[in-house]
């Protein structure tokens, strides 16, 4: 029963996930908002959405762990497995906007971050801190995307009307509901049932399965050879992760973690800082980029279940 919950949780994140991310994106590129805005804000908060379900369940389940180990897991899965993956399919080219805007960014929030966890919690202030700073952050993009209207192929389906958008959102948001609940339950008795601590399960199978829809989202992306849609997800869906999730799931219960370590959360850094460096040169991330980004990420999988 918990291997059907979990797996039943996972198909409708990603079915809820789909339907949200292609409603509202239709929806924003039918209002002219550029590419790259909506691969950084709309496409990346509702790929997303998974965590948010599942990290904000687990926090009013008390499971801090879970909580704190979706969002960090996530974070380092959608960097070294997701944009590896995407690069190596086919070579991204970045607008530099991101390179110099976003993710240093993304820096700042994660080291806020750490800065927050020296305590192992996250409390109900440090929670409303970042949903401030994350409303700060999209009144900033929404002012900018009025400067950088552009028009976009990408999943905007003209034979979409407003209405049919808003249905997919409300059917979106109620699977992604439904999903949370069963995946976070799921996880829990299989980590129990195999003595593994809720923290890896978090990190590792709970991060991998709510960043499906991240994957889809950056493979298409890359396919449609919108380089912009496809990094704009993963940075753009980092920030969320940790502005919007772990704000919104700290101001319902503060999270408090016993098993995240320092390695988790210096990795999560190192990921972000590690991308700066391959693209800020040619502002292209290569098939050898996205190599060594896979590889780094199988290799702390790796140490994380040896340890």
């Amino acid at each position: 029963m918990a291997y059907l919950l979990f797996f039943f949780g996972l198909g409708f994140l990603y079915l809820g996930a789909e339907w949200l991310v292609r409603g509202s994106s239709a929806a924003a590129l039918r209002l002219g908002i550029s590419p790259l805005v909506v691969g950084l804000t709309v496409v990346a908060f509702g790929t997303s959405s998974p965590e948010l379900g599942v990290s904000l369940q687990a926090a009013l389940d008390y499971k801090g762990d879970i909580s704190l180990g979706n969002v960090i897991g996530s974070n380092i899965c959608n960097i070294g497995l997701i944009l590896g993956l995407a690069a190596i399919f086919r070579p991204l080219a970045i607008h530099r906007k991101i390179i110099h805007r976003e993710i240093p960014f993304l820096l700042f929030v994660s080291l806020l971050l750490i800065f927050f966890l020296r305590d192992h919690t996250v409390a109900r202030w440090e929670g409303g801190f970042f949903v401030t700073v994350l409303v700060v952050y999209l009144i900033i993009k929404v002012h900018l995307s009025r400067r950088e209207r552009a028009k976009s192929e990408f999943i905007a389906d003209k034979e979409y009307s407003i209405v049919k958008d808003a249905v997919l959102v409300i059917g979106g948001l109620v699977a992604l509901v439904l999903g949370s609940i069963a995946l976070v339950s799921g996880a829990v008795t299989i980590a129990r049932d195999f003595g593994v601590s809720e923290a890896v399960i978090g990190l590792t199978i709970v991060a991998v399965g709510t960043s499906l829809p991240e994957l889809a989202t950056s493979v298409m992306a890359a396919q449609k050879k919108e380089g912009d849609i496809a990094v704009g997800n993963v940075i753009g869906s980092n920030i969320f992760n940790i502005l919007a999730i772990l704000g919104v799931s700290s101001l319902v219960h503060p999270i408090q973690s016993s098993d995240i370590s320092q390695l988790d959360l210096f990795t999560m850094l190192f990921f972000a800082i590690l991308i700066l460096p391959m693209m800020v040169r040619r502002s292209i991330l290569n098939r050898w980029h996205g190599g060594v980004l896979l590889l780094l990420f199988v290799g702390y999988m790796v140490i994380l279940f040896v340890s």
